[in-house]
């Protein structure tokens, strides 16, 4: 009986301890796609962002205790989006990086800032996210309205006339499809087709049928990888040769990978650079460790910028010695600090934009490498 009461106080004692190491560490919580269609972009954000806390950690952490990153899946769905901020929101954490679509980022939104947590999402571009005044919300990539003005000026400048768009309806696909319809319009571009796809699909012979039909020269596509890829491995086997130009969305070493190098080679996309293509020294370094680490560099530019939104959250904290929210968001909107990322400096507006960022036009060529193309 003795023996069991202090068997019992052991296990007693070993739970409280991990509790208090628990309460003792701050928490960030990273909110990604790791399951479902942009399983590849979740795996990396969650790599980027664990090998960035280890470091710090080595380092001594932040207000001399130890960062946890709490990680939560949002499955790229709007719907797992939302269960996934609540828990995260209950889960004690100081902010949440994440995530990566406009319309999973859409869901989570207001769950974190009526819970007061600071949210910096990594890939989610669409317009409105920062036209709601949310006071905790920022991000570290840029806005669609730029997209769409490189879109138009990369279509005009390569002589095209005739346009075709062809969005998913999702708020990122069909904002940018918007903007780019608008600016090419207004610049006398026709446009000869403006519709959308379901994503999920897996033959897409009737609307490419459709597209063919109206005779574009240039088809500007503002959806996801994973439809384009198939998109681009079908208008292959009906021996259309049209071009694409497509949104940021489309950056993913997958897109290679489902289309195949002979789809893919020749198709343009907009992007800010790619993370091979990035020049600082201190991102040279990490993603050395990165590579070491899990055998291959990050597939994506987006991943990247989630580690810059735990850049942004640790500095931020470190800056201003607290994890009050309301201070961390003042500190942020103030646009003074700029705060050194994998991705250069990052500061943010009022409305918690990232300002500076530039678009960038990439080519895949033949051997199915993403080649910036010069300016």
């Amino acid at each position: 009986m003795k023996r069991t009461v202090v068997w019992g106080l052991t296990w007693v004692m070993v739970l409280a301890g991990a509790g208090l190491g628990l309460a003792d560490s701050i928490k960030i919580g990273l909110m990604a796609p790791v399951t479902g269609s942009w399983a590849s972009e979740g795996e990396d954000m969650k790599h980027i962002v664990n090998l960035l806390a280890a470091e710090l950690n080595a380092k001594g952490g932040l207000l001399g205790q130890q960062v946890e990153v709490v990680l939560e899946d949002d499955g790229g769905d709007p719907r797992t989006a939302s269960l996934a901020a609540q828990r995260l929101a209950t889960q004690g954490v100081k902010a949440v990086i994440g995530t990566y679509g406009s319309s999973v980022t859409e869901a989570s939104q207001s769950i974190y800032d009526e819970s007061s947590i600071l949210q910096v999402a990594n890939g989610s571009t669409a317009i409105r996210l920062t036209e709601k005044g949310l006071k905790y919300f920022f991000r570290t990539c840029p806005r669609d309205d730029e997209q769409g003005r490189v879109a138009a000026q990369t279509i005009q400048k390569m002589g095209f006339k005739k346009v075709a768009i062809l969005h998913d309806n999702t708020s990122y696909a069909k904002g940018l499809a918007d903007e780019g319809n608008a600016l090419l319009k207004k610049d006398g571009v026709q446009i000869v087709f403006f519709d959308a796809l379901t994503p999920g699909e897996r033959d897409f012979t009737a609307i490419l049928t459709k597209l063919k039909a109206a005779k574009p020269d240039v088809v500007f596509f503002t959806g996801y990888f994973p439809e384009l890829g198939l998109i681009l491995r079908q208008k292959k086997e009906m021996n259309w040769p049209v071009p694409f130009i497509g949104g940021d969305a489309t950056n993913n070493p997958d897109l290679v990978k489902i289309a195949g190098k002979d789809a893919a080679a020749g198709y343009y996309f907009l992007s800010p650079p790619v993370p091979q293509d990035l020049p600082y020294e201190k991102t040279k370094a990490f993603l050395k460790s990165y590579t070491a680490k899990h055998g291959a560099a990050p597939g994506s530019i987006w991943a990247v910028l989630a580690g810059d939104g735990f850049l942004t959250v640790t500095e931020a904290i470190k800056t201003t010695k607290t994890t009050d929210p309301t201070k961390l968001a003042a500190f942020l909107h103030g646009g003074k600090q700029k705060i050194s990322g994998l991705t250069g400096e990052i500061g943010f507006n009022a409305k918690g934009d990232r300002v500076g960022e530039v678009y960038r036009v990439y080519r895949v060529d033949a051997g199915g490498n993403f080649v910036l193309q010069a300016k």
